[in-house]
């Protein structure tokens, strides 16, 4: 234990932690998933959660416009 500990990323970087594609990504699913889940309370009288089905959604469209947009870290 005498190894010093090395950062992966190094505290002089600087990472974009916030950028357009996760703020547009999130506002688009917002509005999908919530309309839908507001269209089956008033049809159906009955909701479900939609935060698992959004997460997953929201993983896989990440990865797939990972090679779109490069290697983001968000």
């Amino acid at each position: 234990m005498t190894d010093e500990h090395k950062p992966y990323i190094p505290t002089t970087a600087s990472v974009a932690e916030l950028t357009l594609v996760p703020i547009l990504m999130g506002i688009v699913l917002g509005i999908v998933f919530g309309a839908s889940s507001l269209y089956l309370a008033l049809k159906v009288g009955m909701t479900v959660s939609a935060s698992i089905p959004i997460a997953v959604l929201s993983i896989t469209l990440f990865k797939a416009f990972s090679k779109l947009f490069g290697l983001r870290k968000s």
